[in-house]
């Protein structure tokens, strides 16, 4: 792929500089990060290796989903339940807005994926236009944005942003800078611009996994030592499909036999397949040959294909400990199932960690991108500092039975408090989804209004004298 350099006239030169920049930064990762997403998507070809298996197995087109697996086996750990906010109350926000408008746990479900296919992805922040939401929220993957990292104020210094292609070619992009986002596009010729000032600093707040000092944009979890494993499992499947093909039928010798048993009956040779697969109940004689003109056949055994599955078996087990999951994730033979809670959790206390780690990484720059997206929907021209305490809840990345969550959670109440069953936090340990909690509470506010409507009525006929049955139901339409 080539890329020219961009020139737009709309630009300064040091935009265009910036651009340029950017593009040749993409440019750079893409072949990284193309590998990983056709990896991801079993698209990657294997190469022929050595002449010994013939050229046409290589064409079959052979996939494993490993690289998939090993991603999404943490990603579905990974589950953004929802925003909270313990100083007050998020629905006042509009947070059910933004989160409908913008499917937008599914918009950063999708982020998370990208990040730990390519490393980091991208969440972008804008205000919407016309007939779109109040405030949008979008995820980039890295094979179509990239932007300058600052060190010292631990944020983007800008972002380039691809939104269209033709022909391999950049026909259109967003450069995003500090309260500036300028959006350029190529019609016919000419390069149209338009730069929309704004007050929110810089709208993209990337999602990072495992970062490092040295590596700030973090590292795919698709690693050298998974697409190895991977790409020696492909090659080892072609070696088992050409086994199947040719060692897996029983080898015949055929001594002192005619030539004809070989060929049609026009003379013409027979196919191989014909040859392998047939059943010869005669064979005539060779009474021209020398010696004996007897036909005597050899049988050699088939040759088992024990030897490329014990191997295949092998590299599924070494990619299983590269992604930190359990062998029965990847292996064909020779894994324990675990018998046990504590079993089952001890084969995934790698990954259960791995999660842990991927989401409190993610946490920072999820708050940012929804409270300014909040503050936008809002109306206001910075996000309040009482919006501090906005914060993620992630679900457990521990798999737990309702049975065995309710039975934890009782036992926690058990030694609190009194009060704390009656909270949305002392129904969540026992385990009730936040749609039951929402019900619970409502029927109980209900239940609570009743009682005080009941309270009120019987106080009123108390005070009313016998047969009064006009000063009765004037009390029982006051309560109501």
């Amino acid at each position: 792929m080539t890329f020219e350099t961009l020139r737009v006239d709309g630009l300064s030169d040091d935009e265009n500089r910036t651009v340029n920049r950017l593009v040749e930064q993409l440019r750079d990762k893409r072949k990284h990060n193309k590998k990983r997403s056709d990896l991801y998507d079993g698209k990657n070809a294997i190469k022929q290796v050595g002449s010994v298996i013939p050229p046409q197995y290589y064409k079959l087109g052979l996939a494993l989903g490993w690289a998939a697996k090993g991603v999404d086996g943490l990603a579905r750990r990974c589950n953004l339940d929802e925003m909270v906010w313990a100083d007050g109350d998020i629905e006042s926000l509009g947070m059910r807005e933004l989160s409908d408008s913008n499917f937008l746990f599914s918009e950063l479900a999708q982020a998370q994926t990208d990040s730990l296919i390519h490393g980091v992805s991208y969440l972008i922040t804008t205000k919407g236009e016309g007939d779109e939401p109040r405030a949008l929220i979008h995820a980039k993957d890295a094979l179509n944005a990239t932007g300058e990292w600052n060190r010292r104020k631990r944020r983007l210094d800008n972002l380039l942003s691809v939104t269209s292609r033709k022909d391999d070619q950049i026909t259109g992009f967003t450069l995003y800078e500090f309260n500036m986002t300028t959006s350029c596009e190529l019609v016919q010729g000419r390069w149209l611009v338009e730069r929309s000032p704004h007050e929110w600093g810089m709208p993209v707040d990337p999602l990072v996994y495992k970062p490092r000092s040295s590596k700030r944009m973090g590292r795919s979890r698709i690693t050298p030592a998974a697409i190895s494993h991977q790409e020696a499992a492909l090659r080892e499947l072609i070696r088992l499909e050409a086994h199947m093909d040719i060692y897996a039928l029983p080898q015949l010798l055929l001594l002192g036999a005619a030539e004809s048993i070989f060929k049609n009956p026009d003379g013409s040779q027979k196919a191989s397949w014909q040859i392998a697969l047939g059943r010869v109940l005669g064979i005539p004689d060779d009474d021209d040959a020398d010696g004996n003109g007897r036909a005597d056949v050899k049988h050699i055994a088939a040759q088992s294909p024990e030897p490329h599955l014990a191997d295949l078996n092998a590299l599924a087990k070494l990619t299983a400990r590269e992604y930190d999951l359990p062998d029965s994730a990847f292996a064909l033979t020779d894994m324990a199932n675990p018998t046990s809670a504590d079993a089952y959790n001890a084969s995934r206390e790698d990954l259960i960690a791995e999660a842990e780690g991927a989401t409190d990484d993610w946490s920072v720059p999820i708050r940012r991108s929804v409270t300014r997206a909040l503050a936008i929907q809002n109306g206001e021209l910075r996000v309040p500092d009482s919006w501090a305490s906005i914060e993620t809840k992630w679900r457990s990345p521990v798999y737990l039975s309702k049975a065995a969550q309710a039975d934890a959670g009782a036992k926690q109440i058990a030694s609190a408090p009194e009060w704390l069953k009656e909270t949305t936090v002392g129904l969540q340990l026992l385990g009730l989804s936040k749609q039951q909690i929402e019900l619970a509470l409502a029927e109980r506010q209900k239940s609570v209004g009743r009682q005080s409507a009941a309270s009120l009525i019987a106080a009123r006929q108390a005070e009313v004298p016998n047969g009064d049955g006009a000063g009765i139901e004037a009390a029982s339409n006051s309560a109501g």
